[in-house]
């Protein structure tokens, strides 16, 4: 039976630093759209003011609805990292799960959570 081709060790610790990186990188970003978007105080002053101001309002709740869509998108950037050190962990990252043929090292490097080949990801868009 022939052996499965996987990414050496050296190689998935390289990867797992690219990993934990962006996690702490994507943490950072999650909290900073959080505070934005949950942040609903103005101190109280917005009250005291006699001018009428239906665009800032709406513009405030519209950004803050970008600002949770944004959150949703890092929370799950973030989720599919962790997977990623999963695989990490029993040896199956790097492997696309179509093909089963190595991921190249390049796509790894700059999307880490990749479960595809170029490949792979083409055929789903055809």
């Amino acid at each position: 039976m022939s052996e499965v081709i996987r990414y050496s060790d050296k190689d998935l610790e390289y990867f797992k630093e690219i990993i934990l990186k962006k996690i702490d990188r994507a943490e950072e970003n999650l909290a900073l759209l959080e505070a934005s978007y949950k942040n609903d105080s103005d101190n109280g002053t917005e009250d005291t003011s006699p001018t009428f101001k239906p665009f800032e309002a709406g513009s405030e709740t519209m950004s803050k609805e970008a600002n949770l869509r944004l959150a949703m998108r890092q929370e799950r950037f973030i989720s599919d990292l962790r997977n990623a050190l999963i695989r990490i962990e029993n040896k199956s990252y790097g492997i696309c799960r179509v093909t089963g043929k190595l991921i190249q090292k390049k796509r790894l490097e700059l999307v880490p959570h990749a479960t595809l080949s170029i490949e792979a990801k083409k055929a789903q868009v055809d």
